[in-house]
């Protein structure tokens, strides 16, 4: 079999089973907030009526400062794109 075919079968074969799941997480309304009459991923949004009782900003404390987290975020994504142009050669 070419290896050509396969990549396009497997690629089909993927996106089938992507919609499908789709599909299924959407009918079983998996993913929704108990509670409140919004869609999948809308407690990411301050549009809720008392946001903040639903997320709490003191729940997660740190002793490292945040220019460490943002040099770690940007040296990641410093990596990320060097290794993209690796792999793109």
């Amino acid at each position: 079999m070419d290896r050509r075919k396969i990549f396009k079968v497997t690629t089909i074969v993927l996106v089938v089973v992507t919609v499908i799941c789709a599909l299924w997480i959407m009918i079983r309304g998996l993913g929704l907030a108990d509670g409140y009459d919004f869609g999948a991923g809308a407690y990411y949004y301050a549009d809720i009526p008392e946001y903040e009782k639903v997320v709490k900003d003191d729940v997660y404390s740190t002793s490292v400062p945040y220019w460490v987290h943002a040099l770690l975020f940007l040296g990641w994504g410093a990596f990320m794109y060097w290794l993209w142009k690796r792999l793109d050669r």
